[in-house]
């Protein structure tokens, strides 16, 4: 083989090897955000779409991150993990590989409870997939993320034993002055007056009586 031919055949395996090699692409991080309310009012729900459209424009604006979804839960407490389905749903997906990076408001918003916290960190962390908690500045792959997330998760905990006693003496103190909180809209046969207090509902006690009318016929089984 001559030389030019040599030269000729090591030029193509050099310019192969280049337009292999610049056609390579990093592939785009995996990011989900999680999102939360505790209760389903309209203030609420109005912030829970304010943070959904906050993560889906942060991390759509970055050209190195690929949204995956935006997991959110809404009228559940902190503190009631199996209460909050798409939190178990983020992690699950997290399990399988779905995701590398999330993104959340802060550790109130994520759990409540220390423990719950931290497990679920730790389960995330085995995983190699961090979480950020944007409002504390916190990433849980940094060397001082758990020490920081220990001490912040169990002020968030007795915030939420704290607002929780308060709401408990708050329903005690009206109960002792005598204006009872029923949720009227699960209460059949019953409505709420002018004045929020409980009134009968005509339609609604007819259905009533006769459920009690069936009932001592021999109707109903218990």
């Amino acid at each position: 083989m001559s030389h030019t031919r040599k030269e000729g055949e090591w030029m193509r395996k050099i310019t192969t090897l280049d337009m292999t090699t610049s056609s390579v692409v990093n592939p785009k991080q995996k990011v989900a955000a999680y999102i939360r309310v505790s209760t389903s009012t309209e203030e609420q729900l109005i912030s829970l779409e304010a943070q959904r459209r906050h993560y889906k424009t942060l991390i759509e604006n970055n050209d190195e991150w690929h949204l995956v979804n935006i997991y959110s839960d809404e009228g559940i407490t902190g503190t009631k993990k199996d209460r909050r389905p798409e939190l178990l749903r983020l992690i699950s997906d997290c399990e399988k590989g779905k995701i590398d990076f999330i993104l959340t408001k802060s550790i109130s918003r994520f759990a409540r409870n220390t423990l719950v916290c931290l497990k679920y960190i730790r389960q995330l962390k085995d995983k190699e997939i961090p979480v950020f908690f944007e409002k504390e500045n916190i990433n849980t792959m940094d060397a001082k993320g758990e020490i920081m997330l220990t001490i912040m998760a169990s002020l968030a905990q007795q915030e939420s034993q704290s607002l929780s006693q308060n709401v408990k003496l708050g329903i005690q103190y009206r109960y002792q002055q005598g204006e009872v909180q029923v949720n009227h809209n699960r209460f059949l046969g019953y409505t709420k007056d002018e004045h929020n207090k409980l009134v009968i509902n005509p339609e609604q006690a007819k259905i009533v009586k006769r459920i009690y009318r069936e009932y001592l016929e021999g109707a109903i089984l218990v």
